[in-house]
């Protein structure tokens, strides 16, 4: 195998996985859009089946705008990750009384109520 074949080769595997992102791209836009039926979305999957590159090209020229669109309104509706921040605690008083009745439910243990206690108590002294 020289230099050519191996070259030839590299490309043709950029190529391949290219159109492989395009087949996942457009089937998650087909599951993605709400306003197509079951037959519309299944006959496109079949169409990508047996005439792959042909359909792949004729689904991204037909409906690109909407698969835009799409997109944009799935990446507006995830919420940040970094704007997450745990709710902070009110008081000591209120994370023990609320431990108490976690106890009283039977939803936490004797040991786990003592340990959530110490917590609530060295939070307040430790400032944590």
């Amino acid at each position: 195998m020289g230099f050519g074949d191996f070259f030839w080769f590299l490309l043709w595997i950029c190529y391949f996985t290219a159109y492989v992102f395009v087949v996942f791209l457009v089937i998650g836009d087909l599951f993605r859009d709400h306003r197509l039926n079951g037959w519309v979305k299944a006959l496109w999957i079949i169409f990508l089946i047996f005439v792959p590159f042909l359909t792949a090209l004729v689904y991204m020229i037909a409906r690109g705008k909407g698969m835009a669109e799409r997109s944009a309104a799935g990446n507006r509706s995830v919420p940040e990750a970094d704007d997450y921040r745990p709710a902070s605690s009110r008081t000591p008083a209120a994370d023990i009384a609320q431990a108490k009745a976690l106890l009283d439910a039977g939803t936490i243990s004797a040991g786990e109520f003592d340990a959530l206690k110490s917590k609530a108590l060295g939070n307040q002294y430790f400032g944590a």
